[in-house]
């Protein structure tokens, strides 16, 4: 009898072991996808002679897409299920790298911005069913511990990505700008449709946890603004509009930058290697603003890196050579805690309204479709390295909001 109990009990751990994992794959896929737009921008400017301001449309479109599509991806999570709505993301994904190849075949600007569309759609609505479900996913004593852990995976994504599309679209080092070649997207995300078809079929068969939410409950949580109110989680929003849009902003120039003649008179494929650095100095000081925030407080801890990542933008700016490229790289360490802290503080002492404040600043993400773009506008008025002021201003109301913003009012009607 006991015999019997232990092999029946046995498998259940190996299958929630298996489903994390193959959760954790879902947030390195979306990192990967979200980075490849840093390579993409590049090759899409020189292959349609685009300016600075029509290239950004390539993230106003990819972000966009968060705050259009998070809501009804919400919804439709609630009605569904986390397995279904994975597993539709997935697929959703899987057709707009698809679309990429009518794109690449008529050589059409806006199809690839609709492909974008499409594909972001889908990653959107995987981040809706996949973060929360992973809290789901074992003991609520380790909910955090196993997002830090998926996090990680999301920006071990964002660091590889770099690398390996600037290997696929650039070649070995060589400059496009004379010969871009439409064509040298198809494989890449032809393979990415594959991996993600496949990962659908995976996650339609791994077993995870029902939803634990009611449609009217997520349903007024979304549509209220009520939660404004409060002041701190106001600025919050304001803060996360700005970080996610600064932090991709610096992410879509940092090719072009480098290939200025005053900064490394680098090729595109030479140049996109170095973004692996940006990226992966926000996975390294995660570990780092972990152990830090034990014993320093979060605000001090996010206004101190907002700081640092002013001070290094400035520098850039009125620099050349190596120090101009090392130091502009250097902010993706800066960057590192910027999106948990100010999403932690936003919450603060919200209580039952939490889950409707934190959807409200989940939309803010759209501000990745909004500064990049205004940073092109800049750019083509004032040039490439002027352009990075406007990402220093959105670190300095951040810097602000870790002061001052992020500390709830109380007031007497309270």
């Amino acid at each position: 009898m006991t015999n019997t109990t232990q092999v029946t009990s046995a498998p259940a751990p190996s299958r929630s072991q298996m489903a994390l994992w193959a959760l954790t794959s879902l947030f390195f896929m979306w990192g990967f996808i979200t980075a490849l737009n840093d390579i993409l921008i590049p090759h899409l400017k020189a292959l349609f002679d685009l300016s600075y301001t029509q290239a950004m449309l390539v993230q106003s479109c990819f972000f966009g897409a968060y705050f259009l599509v998070s809501v009804p991806a919400g919804k439709l999570v609630s009605s569904i299920g986390y397995q279904r709505g994975i597993s539709i993301g997935l697929c959703t994904a899987a057709v707009g790298c698809i679309l990429f190849i009518p794109s690449a075949i008529f050589t059409q600007y806006w199809m690839f911005l609709g492909a974008l569309f499409v594909l972001a759609s889908g990653i959107t609505l995987l981040q809706v069913a996949a973060n929360p479900l992973v809290t789901l996913m074992g003991d609520p004593k380790t909910a955090s511990s196993r997002l830090t852990m998926t996090q990680a995976f999301n920006s071990l994504g964002t660091t590889i990505a770099p690398i390996i599309g600037g290997i696929l679209l650039f070649g070995a080092g060589e400059h496009i700008a004379a010969d871009a070649d439409a064509d040298a997207v198809k494989v890449p995300y032809l393979v990415l449709a594959t991996v993600l078809v496949l990962l659908a079929l995976v996650m339609a068969k791994v077993p995870l946890p029902e939803n634990q939410t009611s449609n009217d409950s997520h349903s007024n949580n979304q549509s209220s603004l009520s939660a404004l109110k409060h002041r701190h989680l106001s600025l919050g929003v304001v803060g996360i509009f700005l970080y996610v849009g600064a932090e991709v902003a610096i992410g879509s120039f940092l090719v072009n930058y480098f290939g200025l003649t005053n900064i490394m008179g680098m090729s595109e494929g030479q140049a996109s290697t170095y973004i692996a650095y940006y990226w992966g100095g926000a996975m390294v000081g995660r570990f780092i603003g972990a152990a830090v925030m034990q014993k320093v407080a979060a605000g001090k801890l996010l206004a101190f890196n907002a700081v640092a990542s002013c001070s290094l933008i400035l520098l850039s700016v009125m620099s050349s050579g190596p120090l101009a490229m090392w130091s502009i790289l250097a902010v993706g360490l800066c960057n590192s805690i910027m999106f948990p802290t100010i999403f932690s503080l936003a919450l603060k002492d919200l209580n039952n309204q939490t889950a409707q404040a934190s959807g409200l600043l989940c939309l803010a993400i759209v501000g990745g479709a909004i500064i990049p773009l205004l940073q092109g506008v800049i750019a083509d008025i004032f040039g490439v390295q002027l352009s990075f002021l406007l990402p220093l201003l959105c670190y300095l109301f951040i810097g602000y909001y870790g002061l001052r913003g992020s500390k709830p009012q109380t007031s007497a009607a309270q």
